[in-house]
């Protein structure tokens, strides 16, 4: 989305072709990530429960973002219009899916709710509305153009001006939602643990050092949001003060980090403990024992050491069982 709108004035085609292939190859990153994500969600059944099901939603909003950031235009008329509409809903979708999973967790941790499923269709509601709407008043008043392969430009203030109120300000919005809500549930988690001490034996307190340490982990999700659009957001600033004027390498790091919230997305929400013990046990049984010693250690099952070690002591012992028959033959 942001990337749309940086490869304006003061660019020169080289700078344009150059943001073109950072967009191209950013968004594909972001595609395979998210489509990772949706495709685990799909194939395993133990990973539909609520809370995974909510990632799935955002993993498949980026995908649609990323795709058609991807695939862009190079013609005019109705397709451009759609795709740059197309873009904008999916990007403001995805951040606002991530301020539902906040209000899940704080509405189940701080509040202790257990009705949080009974929510979906409001979130629905809520994500998917929001989105129709800023995306509709995006359109009024709104001058397409064609650049490069974006067909989503704006070159009057008006134009920026409605942009801004209708991404940035609600990207920021739930930016700030995200923040204060993992800040109470993380203060709240630590005041619990204090309180905890002292009353229970070493097990619970190392259960609990784990639970609050994936916690904290969540603390860092909002960064996501700021690392993607921090730049964009500069960016648009600086297209107020000086709409003649374009930083090439600001621009350069809009396109990228922007394109780049899909993948980052995937990595923090999607690849959870869930999707990596659904992928262990689908390797322990179809692949061969020896193809686990080239994959990364992190895609390993939790028992591949213990299982090897039984694996050769058997041999061990099958080795000394034939040599004890050799020796009294």
């Amino acid at each position: 989305m942001s990337a749309v709108l940086t490869a304006g004035g003061g660019l020169t085609a080289g700078d344009r072709s150059i943001l073109t292939a950072i967009n191209t190859g950013a968004s594909s990153l972001s595609f395979v990530g998210s489509t990772f994500i949706v495709l685990c969600y799909c194939l395993f059944k133990e990973l539909r429960k609520f809370s995974f099901k909510l990632i799935f939603y955002l993993a498949l909003s980026d995908m649609l973002c990323s795709f058609f950031l991807i695939v862009g235009d190079p013609s005019k008329g109705f397709i451009c219009d759609a795709q740059g509409y197309t873009t904008h809903f999916f990007c403001v979708a995805s951040f606002l899916w991530t301020t539902t999973i906040a209000f899940t967790l704080h509405r189940t941790v701080v509040k202790h709710k257990t009705d949080v499923e009974d929510l979906e269709a409001m979130f629905h509601l809520y994500v998917w509305g929001t989105s129709l709407v800023v995306t509709v008043i995006r359109s009024f008043g709104n001058n397409h153009s064609h650049l490069g392969p974006w067909c989503w430009t704006q070159t009057g203030l008006k134009g920026k001006a409605v942009h801004f109120l209708t991404f940035y300000a609600p990207l920021w919005g739930a930016i700030l939602y995200n923040g204060f809500t993992y800040f109470q549930v993380i203060r709240m988690l630590r005041n619990a643990r204090r309180m905890a001490v002292g009353m229970s034996d070493r097990v619970d307190q190392f259960d609990n050092r784990a639970e609050l340490k994936v916690l904290n982990r969540w603390g860092y999700y909002p960064l996501i949001l700021i690392g993607s659009w921090a730049f964009g957001t500069i960016n648009r600033i600086h297209d107020f003060i000086e709409p003649g004027h374009k930083i090439f390498w600001l621009s350069a790091l809009d396109v990228g980090t922007a394109a780049l919230m899909g993948l980052f997305n995937s990595i923090a929400y999607g690849f959870n403990s869930s999707v990596r013990k659904a992928i262990h046990e689908r390797l322990e049984l179809f692949l061969p024992e020896r193809i686990y010693r080239w994959l990364p250690s992190y895609l390993r099952p939790k028992n591949h050491h213990l299982i090897m070690h039984q694996q050769q002591q058997q041999q061990q012992r099958s080795e000394m069982v034939s040599l004890k028959t050799e020796e009294q033959q």
